[in-house]
């Protein structure tokens, strides 16, 4: 059964991310230029920004899954990096208890290797993360790994900028009175 500590500190956490005002939001090349840069220093033909909400994963940027916008957070590996505050690698998924039977491993798009850092908000909540995937077992080296943790602290700084942002406008549209409600 869930603690009353961990579920108060998964509502701030929704809160936190709901406040960002960046689910469903579109398409925004810096967040993919961060993926592409992911895959192609870790050598990974998929990488994902993936926030996840209370019942989903939503993926912000997305090389390698087009067209792919979301996935349940039952089956979404991110939902296991947002639990702890480091990066979390899984060299093959195949032999991995918690993932061996995923969908995701068993089934389209045949996750083997995965890696993800965690994007954490300056209050300290896991909102999602920066991860890469590879169909055939991996690993990243030292320099790939301080790189996926580098690119997660810089997509934090990006989205409370752009929260911030977002909420200046707004107070300036309603100072101007332009703000129709």
């Amino acid at each position: 059964m869930e603690s009353e500590q961990t579920k108060t500190k998964e509502q701030q956490r929704i809160k936190s991310l709901r406040k960002l005002q960046i689910l469903d939001s579109p398409f925004e090349m810096v967040f993919h230029t961060i993926t592409k840069v992911a895959s192609e220093v870790c050598g990974t033909p998929i990488s994902l920004i993936s926030l996840i909400d209370e019942k989903r994963q939503w993926f912000k940027a997305n090389v390698g899954l087009e067209g792919m916008l979301e996935m349940p957070r039952e089956v979404a590996f991110c939902a296991y990096t947002i639990q702890a505050d480091e990066l979390m690698e899984v060299p093959d998924a195949t032999q991995d208890e918690r993932f061996w039977d995923n969908p995701l491993v068993t089934g389209n798009p045949d996750i083997r290797f995965y890696c993800g850092a965690p994007i954490k908000l300056p209050m300290g909540e896991n909102i999602g993360s920066i991860c890469v995937i590879d169909t055939k077992a991996n690993y990243l080296n030292d320099a790939q790994r301080k790189t996926l943790e580098g690119l997660a602290q810089i997509i934090s700084e990006l989205l409370v900028a752009r929260e911030v942002n977002i909420r200046a406008r707004l107070s300036e549209q309603e100072r101007d009175g332009s703000v129709n409600f």
